[in-house]
């Protein structure tokens, strides 16, 4: 299930943000969660499962597309789809939006065979009259 990031999570996000190369300093990781945390453009999602949190999914707003910022998945639940998940809430969640990968997260997006679908989806959303 997707959820919202809130401050209560903070610990939880910094882990999972761990697992993402670009973030493994920690006042990077302080300032990425600060950005999440108070720029308006910029949201955090955490995926939940029965046996708690296991992914998150972090996307900034630009341009009425959304880029997708940062994706980690806890290392004990990889190769179990939780990604693609994430990415397919996100999608139900912001069904006319455009979904975009930025170059941190389009190798991850190209794993999960769910790149091809942004890009479908893209299209058929800018071809549709407005």
């Amino acid at each position: 299930m997707l959820i919202k990031y809130k401050k209560s999570y903070e610990k939880i996000a910094m882990g999972l943000l761990s697992f993402i190369p670009s973030e493994k300093d920690l006042k990077k990781m302080m300032i990425t969660i600060n950005e999440y945390d108070t720029e308006k453009d910029r949201t955090l999602y955490l995926w939940k499962e029965k046996e708690g949190i296991v992914g998150l999914i972090g996307i900034l707003f630009k341009n009425n597309q959304i880029l997708l910022q940062h994706i980690a998945i806890n290392p004990s639940h990889r190769n179990q789809g939780f990604g693609k998940h994430l990415v397919k809430a996100l999608k139900r969640h912001y069904p006319t939006t455009p979904i975009l990968p930025t170059e941190n997260t389009e190798a991850f997006l190209h794993k999960c065979n769910i790149i091809e679908d942004l890009q479908k989806d893209m299209k058929e959303l800018m071809a549709a009259p407005n």
